[in-house]
């Protein structure tokens, strides 16, 4: 499913390097995930089934935070630090680190966590 007019008014308040990374995370998870929404989650954008996270983002100051619940349960996790509770997260300069195909298929497996 797609993302909602918040997580647009969240991409236009930041600088533009990390509204491009964003811009192109919100592409990515617009289109891998097909029954998760995305909308705004305790202040930033994360897509969900119901009231169940699948994944979103978050923008600080020199970078944007990629995150994916249930991380640790991905055969292709590599690349994500992990923490206690399985959420798996990586940090992003620019848009050219994102690898879509990766991502894409990574997003696919923890959607299928969801249901």
């Amino acid at each position: 499913m797609t993302s909602d007019a918040k997580v647009s008014a969240y991409l236009d308040a930041q600088p533009p390097e990390l509204a491009d990374v964003g811009s192109v995370l919100r592409d990515v998870l617009d289109t891998s995930l097909v029954r998760a929404e995305g909308t705004l989650w305790h202040g930033h954008p994360v897509w969900m089934i119901g009231k169940t996270p699948v994944a979103g983002f978050k923008a600080y100051p020199k970078y944007v935070t990629l995150l994916i619940w249930r991380a640790a349960e991905l055969p292709a996790h590599e690349g994500l630090q992990l923490n206690a509770s399985g959420l798996g997260s990586t940090k992003l300069s620019s848009s050219a680190a994102i690898s879509r195909a990766h991502l894409s298929a990574l997003l696919a497996e923890a959607e299928a966590l969801a249901e």
